[in-house]
């Protein structure tokens, strides 16, 4: 069996001129990152906007198991799939993170026949924007420790700095540091600690920004202390805003790639969904809808998570109304949740699938709050047996979703027909409208008891000293009218990511609130949930190796 990267080496793409081409832009509209990869310049922007949106798809999937789900890999293939039945379509996706790819998961674009390419360059350092988002980050740690170096004049309390540093690797070692050693030249000594960039909040501010001039807006917004007298200092106070605009200047133009069939795919921003509020950039998907008449994006993670952020977050910020959503779930991570380990899941078993499916059953009726029509596909296996497909069926079709299997991972865009045949049914029988799960002007404890009630099935929220301490600051400075974005574990509805299938009775525990100023968010962080990553037992960066001619083998 091939493996995705041998798969993507053997891929015939076509020059990005072309992908351009097929969505009516011209070679002025693109900025060439060589042959195959490119930025959307800002004055497309301008010569689209009068054009009609086209359909918007949110893809997301149940919570992630050991056995996978392939959320991303059906994303790429329904797109597919819209190609191969005529369509118009495109592709918004998040960049991948460097952390995952060297430690857990390998490549993150996909698999088998339903992959993005050039794999490699998008899975290693691509277009540069996430170092852009580590470099601007880093600047303003910078100029903050600076500032205390050359005689603090704006009163900064030290034991009251919130903003750490950041790098694009999961490195534990990191997650609390002291710095400012070495004497008085050195720099003030204090506790600091780092997040992987993907949690950090330039990344998020990325993502939702419409514009330069936004952007900087919103940089300058940033908190990243509070002084003796505990008012807050943010990036504005510094000056930095301008510096970090600059470095992010480029960062900010959606990137323009194709799948494996030559589907045209933007692909911009990568914060994570269970750190961060986990969705591609709103400028990628905006220019999208503006290019294509189905737009196919996704959201981290499992819909408690990335597709809740969506719907509450990026949604909200960007008026964006989707049309239609799909959830990716498979026989084998049903028949993990019904209590069956990884070893035996290849077995067929249709009470573990029975068993297991309450895990699907709460993501569609989250889902089903948000008043969007929703379509479930199974993510085809050759262990899955007709029973346990049937049973799938027959209880989503119950529910009032349609039900498609997808082979997209074997076949490309034709195993992948059947699915774009139910969207497309569905675009054009049912209507969505849809409505954000909370009103963003309710207090910080009713919007997370919201979440937290009615997505994850918690029965209460509990807050730490430290938590509630945050919670009246953040009222105090008039900044609590804002959506909320939960760091929680992906693997479970609960903030215990050992619960699995669809536990109930449960307390939800708040240990910190965050105000993400500039981005526009209050994030509440659970449980255990770390902003920076460790690498595991065996990352999968020891798999990875290049030859002689530059050829790399072992990303997935």
């Amino acid at each position: 069996m091939k493996t995705d990267i041998q798969i993507a080496n053997e891929a015939k793409m076509e020059p990005i001129s072309v992908i351009a081409g097929k969505l009516g832009m011209t070679e002025d509209d693109i900025e060439f990152y060589g042959k195959y990869k490119a930025k959307v310049t800002d004055e497309l922007y301008k010569k689209v906007e009068s054009n009609e949106d086209g359909k918007l798809i949110l893809v997301t999937a149940i919570n992630p198991t050991p056995a996978g789900e392939g959320k991303t890999t059906t994303t790429v293939g329904l797109g597919q799939a819209m190609g191969e039945l005529g369509k118009n379509a495109i592709i918004a996706l998040r960049e991948p993170s460097l952390g995952p790819c060297m430690g857990i998961k390998g490549g993150a674009a996909g698999g088998g026949y339903a992959q993005v390419v050039p794999m490699e360059d998008i899975n290693l350092h691509f277009t540069g924007d996430i170092h852009a988002v580590s470099i601007a980050h880093n600047l303003l740690s910078a100029m903050l420790d600076n500032h205390l170096q050359q005689g603090n004049t704006l009163g900064i309390d030290p034991r009251q700095i919130v903003w750490k540093r950041v790098v694009d690797m999961n490195d534990r070692a990191l997650r609390s540091i002291v710095v400012g050693l070495g004497g008085k030249m050195q720099g003030v000594p204090r506790e600091d600690g780092f997040m992987i960039t993907v949690a950090s909040e330039v990344m998020a501010i990325l993502c939702l920004a419409s514009d330069l001039e936004d952007l900087k807006n919103r940089l300058s917004r940033i908190i990243v202390a509070y002084t003796y007298n505990g008012d807050p200092v943010t990036a504005g106070d510094l000056n930095a805003q301008g510096a970090m605009t600059a470095l992010l200047k480029d960062a900010i133009k959606p990137n323009l790639v194709q799948t494996l069939e030559n589907t045209p795919a933007l692909m911009h921003g990568g914060p994570f969904a269970n750190i961060a509020h986990g969705c591609n950039s709103i400028r990628a998907t905006k220019l999208a809808l503006k290019l294509g008449d189905i737009v196919i994006t996704e959201a981290g993670f499992g819909a408690d998570l990335g597709a809740e952020k969506f719907l509450d977050i990026k949604c909200r910020k960007g008026n964006l109304k989707p049309d239609a959503i799909v959830i990716v779930a498979t026989i084998r991570a049903l028949k993990y949740n019904g209590g069956i380990r990884k070893q035996e899941l290849g077995t067929a078993n249709v009470s573990a699938v029975e068993k297991g499916f309450v895990n699907l059953e709460k993501h569609i009726e989250n889902l089903q709050q948000y008043n969007v029509p929703i379509v479930v596909t199974l993510n085809s296996f050759v262990t899955d047996s007709d029973e346990e497909i049937s049973l799938v069926k027959e209880k989503c079709e119950g529910m009032g979703c349609e039900f498609a299997i997808s082979e997209v991972w074997e076949k490309g865009g034709k195993g992948g027909i059947e699915l774009a045949q139910k969207v497309l049914e569905t675009l054009e029988t049912k209507q969505s409208n849809f409505t954000p799960l909370y009103d963003e002007n309710d207090s910080i404890e009713d919007k997370i008891m919201c979440v937290a009630t009615k997505i994850y099935g918690a029965s209460n929220v509990n807050y730490t000293p430290k938590a509630k301490k945050s919670i009246k600051k953040i009222i105090d400075m008039g900044l609590d009218k804002l959506p909320v974005c939960i760091a929680k574990t992906q693997y479970s509805f609960s903030d215990n990511a050992k619960l699995l299938g669809r536990p109930e009775g449960f307390d939800i525990t708040v240990r910190e609130i965050n105000i993400s100023a500039g981005a526009g968010f209050i994030v509440a962080i659970t449980g255990n949930v770390m902003t920076m990553p460790g690498l595991p037992k065996k990352p999968a960066a020891e798999n990875i190796d290049v030859d002689e001619t530059g050829k790399i083998s072992g990303l997935f």
